[in-house]
């Protein structure tokens, strides 16, 4: 395990928590390498084209945070407007909108509110956000076989 005397009490606080209070269909696992370093798998919301899928994604605290937003990534390819193809999301608590008041936990929670709800009008894929608006129905066709064929 990684030293963690020279961590911010308030990183071993959150990792603490997020051990003892788990969040619903997100599991969570802090590096034993590198106490900044999270591995995360995120189930695909049920009702949504990510259902029965299971998302790996990866979380980096900066050094500056929580003065600075984590730094989160679908390591898993999943088809889906706010996310590119090297699995960077586009997230407004992970740029504008983020405050030192956030937390992991709602970062997290937010990703998985995006896979229920995709934003095509603030993409990092255009093309998969044009499909989204002009084919939704085929753009979740596409949604769920990736999630068929990468995530499970």
């Amino acid at each position: 395990m990684a030293d963690a005397s020279s961590l911010p009490r308030r990183i071993l606080k959150e990792a603490q928590r997020l051990q003892q209070e788990p969040i619903p269909g997100i599991a969570v696992e802090v590096s034993e390498t590198n106490l900044r370093h999270f591995f995360v798998v995120v189930e695909g919301p049920r009702g949504t084209a990510y259902e029965g899928g299971k998302f790996k994604l990866e979380l980096f605290l900066p050094a500056d945070y929580p003065m600075a937003p984590p730094e989160v990534f679908f390591r898993t390819k999943i088809y889906h407007p706010n996310t590119d193809k090297i699995g960077r999301i586009c997230l407004d608590v992970l740029k504008d909108k983020w405050s030192p008041a956030l937390q992991i936990r709602t970062i997290l929670l937010s990703v998985q509110a995006l896979m229920s709800a995709p934003n095509p009008d603030d993409p990092l894929r255009e093309n998969v956000a044009e499909h989204w608006k002009t084919d939704e129905h085929g753009a979740l066709q596409t949604a769920r076989e990736w999630t068929a064929k990468y995530a499970k």
